[in-house]
């Protein structure tokens, strides 16, 4: 995990739990089609290859339900140009981040973001401020499309 030690006790404190050496197999929606679940499968270290990586190998028969009401799913280092080729009228930059305000609020109605999509690579510990930043601006615009 590439995360100083004391970012990985300020994520503790923050109630993260983690789960190392498990796999994500398949996203469990609800009727209305929001995250609900996800199917994981533990990992054991295989033998080491010609490079002395030992790659992780599923072990069989450990999958599990997690319950999740939220999914996130963050992989890779750089922003995919997916997001900016496909979204129009989102504001990026040129190195392919999303331009918000203070509160993660972006070009878009509705539409928030935050952490390393927003900053460049960054700590765990920025983004989940972030998150946090966003949810209650989040919880603020929802409460004032209710009472409109």
């Amino acid at each position: 995990m590439p995360a100083r030690a004391e970012e990985k006790e300020n994520a503790e404190e923050e109630g993260i739990v983690f789960e190392f050496l498990t796999n994500p197999k398949r996203f469990i929606g609800n009727e209305r089609g929001w995250a609900k679940a996800m199917e994981c499968i533990r990992m054991r270290l295989g033998e080491p290859d010609e490079s002395g990586r030992r790659r992780p190998v599923p072990i069989e028969g450990s999958e599990f339900i997690m319950d999740v009401d939220t999914v996130i799913v963050a992989i890779g280092r750089t922003p995919n140009p997916i997001i900016q080729q496909t979204t129009e009228g989102l504001e990026v930059t040129k190195w392919g981040t999303i331009v918000v305000d203070e509160n993660g609020k972006t070009s878009l109605e509705g539409v928030y973001a935050g952490g390393d999509i927003v900053t460049g690579e960054a700590t765990v510990i920025s983004a989940m401020g972030a998150g946090k930043k966003g949810a209650k601006a989040i919880h603020e615009y929802l409460m004032n499309k209710k009472s409109s």
